[in-house]
């Protein structure tokens, strides 16, 4: 049975290596580069300190199969405090399993305990398994960006997906 949980400092190197993979393999991070421990350990911090969870899934042996977060949509901008963008990764061999869904589903208790409105998710357009998982939990595609992001010497398009948190 998988385990969902408020991540541990502990955690972050297992974190780091879903990140790092995903970043390596994939569009769904448009970034080139791997990054280090230390970027993780200020990215859990800074979350931390906002009072914004990192949600980790456990598999039965213990290890960490996947993750997710929120933070700030569009910075701290007053005007969309009730807004956040989340993230969430599974291990590559724990892909399609489910786990990303209930990483996710996850959050939304902490969204709303935190007065939050909305949730936002940025995914690449290309990832359809992403979408759909995204619609099955309620939201809703309001915006497509095209060829926003570059990686892999090709031009991205980037899908911003919504969910209203009161209406649940």
């Amino acid at each position: 049975m998988i385990i969902v949980r408020k991540a541990l400092g502990h955690d972050l190197p297992s974190i780091l290596a879903i990140y790092n993979e995903v970043i390596a393999s994939s569009t769904a991070i448009y970034a080139d580069d791997p990054v280090s421990l230390d970027n993780r350990m200020a990215w859990f911090a800074q979350l931390e300190e906002r009072g914004y969870p990192v949600l980790v899934a456990i598999a039965p042996d213990g290890e960490v199969i996947g993750y997710s977060a929120f933070g700030d949509w569009r910075g701290a901008w007053p005007g969309y405090r009730h807004t956040v963008e989340h993230s969430v990764h599974v291990r590559a061999d724990r892909r399609g399993a489910g786990v990303g869904g209930r990483l996710v589903e996850a959050l939304f208790p902490y969204a709303q305990a935190l007065g939050k409105h909305v949730m936002i998710g940025g995914i690449d357009a290309a990832n359809a398994a992403s979408i759909r998982l995204h619609e099955r939990l309620g939201f809703q595609q309001v915006a497509h960006f095209r060829e926003v992001g570059r990686k892999f010497d090709r031009w991205l398009d980037l899908v911003f997906m919504q969910r209203i948190l009161d209406a649940m």
